[in-house]
Formats: structure tokens, C-alpha cells, sequence
């Protein structure tokens, strides 16, 4: 077989399986995604069994969780939500009391520090051939960073928090990173010492 036809089936293979990989990663959010949650605590004073977890869940209840523990390497799991717990979360994310919050992220990070990010979805557009269209524009977003306990969590984004501390993924299932990589809540905080902090060291 010709080097050029070898090279274009390669190059033929590669594309068709990056556009497979593509339809695969969005096919979570064609479920009808309805919000992303991360919690992250920084590693100098931990809080807590858990270090970091994401949760990205449908209005149906299907979720995607990738979280980090204390005690063991970092889950990548998925599942059904059992109802008692959705109707929970969907409770919280849609009281007053927490939709009323306002971002907070301009403090600067000493020692340790707690971050809350939280992404609801908006309304979608479908088209004709049946693709849906996140309306970005009425997508609603809260970042909360609690640096050196100076801002603790509002009660109603505690209890969110609490929530995501507590929620077992017992009956989940392991997926890989590439599946779903948009778990997270896009862009946010990262708790990352800044160099005043690093100069503080012996």
C-alpha cells in the first residue's frame, strides 16, 4: 500500500474517531443538563474527608460526579440520583435564599481557603432537527471563596456545600475523563497560594 494511502486512512480513522468522541462527550448534556456544583478546599488545612468534588447532574437525575478524598485517588462516577436526594438538591438550588446570593472571590489567599462554584443551566432552544441550545445568556452562576474563614458560606450556600460533602455515589459507575469532561463548572476559582503567601515560608 502507497505511504499517501496509508497516511490518509490514518488521517480518515483519526477523524472519524474524534467526531465519534465528540458526539459521545456531548451526549450528557443532551440529557438536559440542569446544573454543575464544585467544592474545593485547599490542602494546607484540610476540611473534612473531601479535598475537591464536582457534580454535574440532568433534570432527570442522572449524574456525573469526579471527586477527591482524603484516602483515596480521585472517582470519576456516574449514576441515577435516587429521588429523595434530587428533590434535596433541587430544593436548595432553588430557594430564594440562595438564588438572592451574590459572588464573592477578591480575597487574597494566605493560608488556607474554601471555594464554592455552582453553574444552573438556563432555558434551552430546540431546533429543528431536534439539536438543543443552551441559552448562555440566562445561565446563572455564584463563586464563593472563603479565604482564611474571613467570608464563611452563607446558611443557604452551606447547605449546598453540605450536600455536596455528603452525597454517596454508592451504586455509581466509573467512566474516564475523556467521556465527560465538562463536569466541572466551567472556568472559576482555583485555590492557588498567591507569592506573598509562598514568601511567608521558611
Amino acid at each position: 500500500m502507497p505511504r499517501f494511502t496509508r497516511l490518509l486512512l490514518a488521517a480518515s480513522f483519526i477523524f472519524i474517531s474524534l467526531a465519534m468522541w465528540g458526539q459521545q462527550a456531548d451526549r450528557f448534556n443532551d440529557a438536559g443538563l440542569l446544573a454543575r456544583l464544585a467544592y474545593e478546599t485547599s490542602p494546607v488545612v484540610q476540611r473534612g474527608t473531601i479535598r475537591q468534588v464536582c457534580v454535574a447532574i440532568t433534570r432527570h437525575g442522572e449524574y456525573r460526579i469526579v471527586r477527591s478524598t482524603m484516602d483515596k485517588p480521585t472517582e470519576f462516577l456516574r449514576g441515577q440520583m435516587p429521588q429523595k436526594q434530587f428533590e434535596r438538591l433541587k430544593g436548595l438550588l432553588t430557594a430564594p435564599k440562595f438564588r438572592s446570593q451574590s459572588s464573592r472571590s477578591g480575597a487574597l489567599i494566605r493560608q488556607e481557603a474554601e471555594s464554592f462554584r455552582v453553574e444552573i443551566l438556563g432555558p434551552t432552544r430546540e431546533h429543528a432537527d431536534g439539536t438543543q441550545q443552551w441559552l448562555e445568556s440566562e445561565t446563572w452562576r455564584l463563586q464563593w471563596l472563603n479565604a482564611d474563614d474571613t467570608d464563611p458560606f452563607p446558611a443557604p450556600i452551606a447547605k449546598v456545600v453540605d450536600w455536596l460533602q455528603r452525597f454517596d455515589p454508592k451504586d455509581g459507575k466509573a467512566f474516564e475523563y475523556t467521556e465527560f469532561p465538562d463536569v466541572c463548572p466551567a472556568g472559576g476559582l482555583r485555590l492557588v497560594q498567591p507569592a506573598v503567601a509562598d514568601n511567608q515560608r521558611p
